[in-house]
């Protein structure tokens, strides 16, 4: 159980190093698809989460998977109203006559 939890968060703090290092060599211009593609990922988090927290007795597992599927609904609902702002800001503007 131990050598599990350990292995899960060596993975983890080593995803966040290359997962940092990655960000800071992409240039500014790309980030907003990039957001974009970070959306998709959260909406399959969603899908994760409704796994978890699938038809058990109530307990610590099924809390904690409800509490998944609110926070990444929130994430996924968040982004792309961020999204459509910043495509709304590429729009042309009509002229009043």
């Amino acid at each position: 159980m131990a050598e599990g939890l350990i292995a899960g968060l060596v993975v983890f703090v080593l995803a966040s190093f290359v997962g940092f290092e990655v960000i800071n060599k992409i240039p500014p211009t790309l980030h907003t698809p990039l957001m974009s593609g970070s959306n998709a990922i959260s909406g399959i988090a969603v899908v994760g989460a409704l796994l978890v927290a699938g038809p058990r007795d109530w307990n610590l597992t099924v809390i904690l998977g409800l509490l998944a599927v609110v926070l990444a609904t929130i994430n996924v609902v968040g982004g792309f109203l961020v999204t459509d702002r910043m495509l709304q800001m590429f729009k042309k503007k009509e002229v009043k006559a």
